[in-house]
This record gives C-alpha cells, structure tokens and sequence, in this order.
C-alpha cells in the first residue's frame, strides 16, 4: 500500500521562496554585497596566571598545584588560538615566570608590544578552600589602553579533571566575547 503524499500548495512554496530571497537581499546589504569573510585572529600575548593557597590545608601541595597551573596555562593558550580567534604570540618578559606578581603592567605591555600583541590576557587563581578556588581574567587592549574583557568564575575540586574543566570554560567564553577587530 502506497501512501500519498501532499506537495506544498504553490501559493506557498511562491511565498518561501520570496521570503528567502528577501532575506539574502537584506544579508548582502549588510555587508555592503560582499561576502563575509572570517575574521582575522588577534594577536594575543598570554600573561602567566598567579597562583595563591588560602586554604590553609596542613598537607603541601605547591608542586601539584605548580603542575596543573601550568597545563592551565598551556591548554588556555592552546584552546584560545583553536577556533581563530585569537594568534597567540610568545611573551619574552626576561624574567620566568612572565607574571603580573614579578612584573608592572607597564613593562608587560611593552614585551606585549614588542612581540606584536594588540591584546594582553593576565589573570590568577586563588585556591580559598579544599573545595573551592576561583580564577579571573582580564584582557587588555593596548593600543587603546582599556579593559576589553573581565572574567571571574569559581570552580569545585582540587584535581586535574576540576581544572581542565574551569579552562576549557574560560577560552570559551574568552573566545564568545572577542572584542570588535
């Protein structure tokens, strides 16, 4: 047994279609009848983040959290330059760890500069308890001289699995919110 199936009546299918070329009409429009075209990565220069136990716990963790800071901040550079927004751009502050703790913002901005970044990402994470450590961000522009971007969330857990999770959070709403070129 065949079933019958019913077409669009043509009144319809004529009213699609003129909406849809409407709606292309508008698009090209907008974009002055160019296509549009992906957006070119700024540079980005990845401060150090800052790392500070609070939590007053008897056992010394400092190698640990030394460890998962810095796969932090590899995976924070990695995820950031993954999906075009930004061009991470090595930071040759002189002094290792290239950090706002070792550092004044204003030789920051100056290796930023001289590496080419337009932005600037610093940051920290703060460990308040066994159970709870926030961090935040801020993005720099440095040839305007303004924060383009603030960021603080909290994140549960002591591990590598809490951190890994809190990072890739942050480069993807650091990405979501890439400022205008």
């Amino acid at each position: 047994m065949m079933k019958s199936f019913r077409l669009i009546p043509p009144r319809l299918a004529a009213w699609v279609a003129i909406v849809l070329c409407a709606t292309a009409a508008q698009a090209r429009a907008e974009t002055g009848g160019k296509e549009s075209s992906p957006r070119v990565p700024i540079p980005l220069a990845v401060v150090d983040f800052d790392y500070n136990d609070t939590s007053g716990e008897a056992r010394d963790q400092k190698a640990e959290h030394l460890s998962r800071l810095r796969n932090f901040m590899q995976s924070l550079r990695r995820d950031l330059e993954k999906d075009g927004a930004f061009r991470i751009v090595p930071l040759d502050c002189g002094a290792e760890p290239c950090s706002v703790m070792r550092l004044t913002p204003e030789e920051l901005y100056e290796a930023a500069r001289k590496a080419g970044a337009r932005l600037v990402l610093y940051g920290g994470v703060h460990k308040m308890s066994t159970l709870v450590e926030w961090a935040q961000a801020q993005i720099v522009d440095i040839e305007k001289n303004v924060v383009v971007d603030d960021r603080h969330l909290s994140f549960r857990g002591d591990s590598d699995d809490a951190w890994r999770r809190a990072e890739a959070f942050l480069a993807k709403r650091l990405s979501e919110a890439r400022p205008a070129d």
